[in-house]
């Protein structure tokens, strides 16, 4: 999750490349118009996505996972969606100030909103584990991802997100302060050792469990990708004979045991890992690229170069949490089927 929360001071950073001004602002303002109707979706999609997994019934590991991503993504949408207004504010009303603390609004949420992010990548990461294990060895993994272990699992994952998230979680807290002139007073966002815990943070969540998170979701996605493969292999070549995978050995499923809904699933487990996958690249270029080059972060040589890349992978996570409806949609027929019935009274062949 994109951590940058210095994006909007209207002040140029010192010893910054002046001609990527314009370039960020530009950003700012076209991204400001982007996120209202990315959000709408989010809102719109994710409620329906738990009510149809719920009314086809959550018997199964995967649908636990799914409607437990379902809601991680609404909770984050909505936690973070402050830090955004305060940014279309920023960012199409320059100039006008404030008229309380702006930190009330753009800080006090944004790690708790982080962490339901980090509850989605979990999530995610446990789909593509759960189904790579029940593919890759099914008669070993079948009967242990049970209903029951797969709840306990949802949620020892939020509590686990929690506690990695502690020390950031604690930086911000809302108090009151006097003003002596006028008597009155105010709400403000304090501060508590923000460098200390920030630097815990970035050893532990952006290197240490990002790349971790990372690269056990590839590896997962490219095995599950190859046992697809493997098995549109084997119905072309039923295809071809004129006979059907099911019929290869009685008795059995289809083409390398998977069944027909099994591959379906698979398939559908894959794109929403994918969306992941590549809604996370651009915060890893960045984090990679500073890694190597200090100057390209807040307040150095390359701070607005930086922002942009900030910018680019906020707008990666918005969508990620936002559209996983248009996947269950076209490769999961009885989320289909449901859906068509709930709105239309259509139902398709399961």
């Amino acid at each position: 999750m994109n951590e940058s929360l210095e994006l909007f001071s209207t002040q140029a950073p010192k010893d910054t490349v002046p001609y990527l001004k314009d370039e960020y602002f530009m950003v700012m303002t076209g991204l400001s118009y982007i996120w209202p109707f990315i959000f709408l979706c989010g809102f719109v999609s994710n409620p329906i996505n738990i009510a149809v997994f719920l009314k086809t019934g959550a018997n199964d590991n995967v649908t636990i996972l799914l409607i437990a991503l379902a809601c991680s993504d609404l909770t984050f949408l909505t936690l973070i969606s402050p830090y955004v207004g305060g940014f279309m504010h920023f960012a199409l009303v320059r100039g006008r100030p404030w008229t309380f603390d702006p930190k009330l609004l753009l800080y006090t949420l944004f790690w708790p909103a982080t962490t339901a992010y980090d509850v989605s990548c979990f999530f995610a990461v446990s789909l593509s584990v759960t189904r790579c294990a029940c593919v890759a060895m099914p008669l070993k993994f079948k009967l242990v991802f049970t209903k029951s272990r797969t709840i306990k699992w949802a949620l020892f994952v939020v509590v686990l997100a929690v506690l990695l998230r502690l020390p950031v979680l604690l930086i911000y807290r809302i108090a009151w302060r006097t003003d002596p002139v006028t008597n009155v007073s105010t709400m403000y966002t304090a501060i508590w050792k923000r460098d200390q815990m920030m630097r815990i943070n970035d050893i532990l969540n952006r290197n240490v469990v990002m790349y971790l998170a990372y690269i056990t979701m590839v590896a997962c996605v490219l095995v599950l990708s190859a046992k697809l493969y493997q098995a549109s292999k084997i119905r072309q070549s039923c295809t071809v004979k004129g006979t059907q995978p099911s019929e290869q050995t009685p008795g059995k499923p289809a083409a390398q045991g998977l069944s027909a809904r099994d591959l379906q699933v698979v398939k559908s487990v894959v794109l929403v890992c994918s969306i992941f996958i590549f809604a996370q690249l651009p915060f890893m270029v960045y984090s990679t690229v500073r890694l190597i080059n200090p100057e390209f972060d807040e307040n150095k040589q390359f701070a607005y170069l930086s922002y942009i890349m900030n910018h680019l992978s906020l707008t990666c996570y918005y969508t990620s949490a936002s559209m996983n409806i248009f996947v269950y949609y076209n490769f999961n027929s009885r989320f289909r089927s449901v859906l068509l019935s709930q709105l239309c009274g259509k139902t398709t062949q399961k």
